[in-house]
């Protein structure tokens, strides 16, 4: 067996693991990434979902979930402005192919795919090894970046699994006592997505064959307040085709969810009734619609996977694997809870994480609802959205340093949905955009303390947070801050401004930086007509001039001067604005005056 050595090891190539190699190689580290599949980008590529949630207004497109935007746009011809779920949709191997490509770019970065952790050695409080397939690579410091958290199971480094009680932190919506379903479902529901496509009115799709287990009446009430566009144009991608992850009597799947962190059999038996349930969807769907509609085959590939007894090309409409939403979370040296998600008291936005000795501990920004999935509960939580460039978004919150580094090994990083968060604050920590920044930070923290000679939990927070906002390829924000777009020239002097003073970060989240005018892009076109306020950041625009004239369309932006102009704008005002027009959300996404 092969015997290599790193600075830096990065188990698993999802959405953190492969931000955290990217990151730990730029800055130096000698970094091995192993993944289990052959795109990397999990969540984002390999699990199905190219329709990100959260970090959407500009202030929060930054690091490398900024720059992965940018280069979507760049190789995309047809732009992200596709579905009503998100604002940003794209193939899955087109987000595959930039992540493999940058990951291929780096001189001090090695990926080896087709590969899951099979054991590991340790010395003390320490993790030497970390055994494969085909290989066993040694290393300084280890990144466990799997998608449920094996490492630490392999390690025996004590996680959680499963809710907490309300006495445990006071978490406000957390359960008072255990009742029969917090038991039979101790984490999210996934969910198996794949990807249909609309073949056009005169052409008939190939039949999706029925599984197994084929269970129809499942499905009966998927879209039930829905009209069919509006169900279909949920995760449209270019192309006529469209993401299925359907949370409403769809695909989402929790039956014995315990499988999924025991044996490798158990898991694969999940997995499998997972994939069935998620075939019987597209059957039903097809059945319904018409056979117009079919599975996009070609969307993902067919290698190194179980074939379910399905011939390869339904199997190549799939996402590789499940999209897990929840994962085994280590025990940190510090647990994000549902208070630390929420808005403060007459404020827009969540408390900044501060130390015993009063230094600000943020290392990531997200911003997206508190957001569960179970197949047979509502989850209540405490409301953490609120309206912001005429459109709902959510609370910005931060990820402290702490919570990514386990209680009890020295030199172990965690850097996907398995850092330290409750169950419930879990529904805002474990999104796209948040997850690629929780990976960047873990990557340079790994690097620096490679630098330095130290461990994870002797890093100054300080000296992680400079390095990461002035990183030469992607510097990443670490304060939200609403109105402070990462071009403005006061960018850095804020960020740091809030660092050093966390006791004036203001509560509604905007700072007293001046404004600067956005420029449209290259796919903006004009439009022309009356404005009017159908209430508190709610805006319509009915088109007098072109092709769409007598139209009426929502008003949306992700620009903070633009958030600001439409508040002061008087309703039936003649108004022509720059904008992407988003037929799937029937929105105009203004981005210039």
């Amino acid at each position: 067996m092969n015997q290599l050595q790193a600075d830096v090891l990065v188990v698993g190539g999802g959405t953190g693991g492969t931000a955290a190699a990217l990151q730990a190689a730029r800055r130096g580290a000698k970094t091995i990434l192993v993944s289990q599949w052959p795109m990397l980008g999990g969540m984002l590529t390999s699990g199905g979902v190219p329709a990100p949630d959260g970090n959407e207004l500009v202030a929060f497109q930054t690091g490398i979930w900024g720059a992965f935007l940018r280069e979507l746009n760049q190789r995309q011809p047809e732009g992200l402005d596709n579905a009503w779920v998100s604002f940003f949709t794209y193939h899955p191997q087109i987000g595959a192919n930039i992540f493999a490509d940058w990951v291929k770019a780096e001189p001090n970065l090695l990926w080896i795919s087709g590969q899951q952790p099979l054991g590991v050695v340790k010395q003390g409080n320490s993790i030497t090894e970390v055994r494969f397939d085909s290989c066993t690579i040694c290393a300084k410091i280890i990144l466990d970046a799997t998608e449920l958290g094996d490492v630490l199971e392999l390690a025996e480094i004590p996680y959680r699994w499963g809710w907490e009680l309300q006495a445990e932190w006071q978490e406000p919506s957390a359960p008072i006592d255990e009742f029969s379903f917090i038991k039979t479902t101790p984490v999210q529901a996934p969910t198996w997505v794949f990807i249909m496509q609309d073949f056009g009115k005169d052409q008939i799709a190939p039949e999706i064959p029925a599984p197994a287990i084929d269970t129809p009446e499942l499905f009966i009430n998927a879209w039930k307040n829905y009209d069919i566009e509006s169900f279909i144009n949920y995760g449209r991608l270019p192309g006529q085709r469209f993401m299925i992850n359907w949370p409403l009597q769809g695909n989402d799947y929790d039956q014995n969810l315990d499988r999924l962190i025991g044996s490798d059999s158990e898991r694969l038996q999940f997995w499998q009734e997972s994939f069935w349930h998620s075939q019987s969807f597209a059957r039903f769907i097809q059945q319904q619609l018409g056979q117009r509609y079919g599975l996009a085959t070609g969307s993902f590939p067919i290698e190194n996977r179980p074939n379910f007894n399905t011939d390869s090309t339904i199997l190549s409409a799939f996402a590789l694997h499940p999209y897990y939403r929840e994962s085994r979370r280590v025990q940190g040296l510090t647990t994000i809870r549902e208070q630390d998600i929420l808005p403060i008291k007459q404020g827009f936005t969540a408390l900044l994480p501060i130390n015993e000795i009063g230094e600000c501990e943020a290392i990531a920004i997200g911003n997206y609802a508190n957001d569960h999935h179970y197949t047979t509960f509502g989850l209540p939580v405490q409301p953490k959205s609120l309206r912001w460039g005429g459109r709902w978004t959510g609370t910005p919150f931060t990820i402290p340093y702490r919570a990514l580094i386990p209680v009890s090994v020295d030199n172990l990083l965690v850097c996907e949905k398995n850092i330290s968060v409750s169950h419930l604050a879990n529904g805002a920590t474990r999104l796209q955009p948040v997850v690629l920044g929780i990976g960047q930070a873990a990557g340079m923290a790994a690097a620096l303390c490679i630098e330095q000679g130290i461990k994870p939990h002797e890093l100054s927070v300080k000296i992680l947070q400079n390095a990461l906002l002035t990183d030469k390829i992607a510097p990443q924000a670490i304060i939200p801050l609403f109105n402070l777009p990462p071009d403005h020239p006061d960018w850095l002097n804020w960020q740091y401004y809030y660092l050093d003073h966390p006791e004036f970060y203001p509560p509604d989240a905007n700072c007293p930086a001046s404004a600067i005018s956005p420029h449209p892009s290259k796919d903006s076109q004009l439009f022309s007509g009356i404005f009017q306020r159908q209430g508190h950041q709610d805006y319509t625009l009915t088109l007098t001039e072109g092709k769409l004239t007598g139209q009426t369309w929502r008003l949306v932006t992700l620009h903070p001067e633009i958030n600001q102009q439409l508040q002061k704008i008087s309703t039936a005002s003649l108004l022509t604005v720059y904008a992407r027009l988003n037929v799937s959300g029937h929105w105009l996404i203004v981005e210039a005056f």
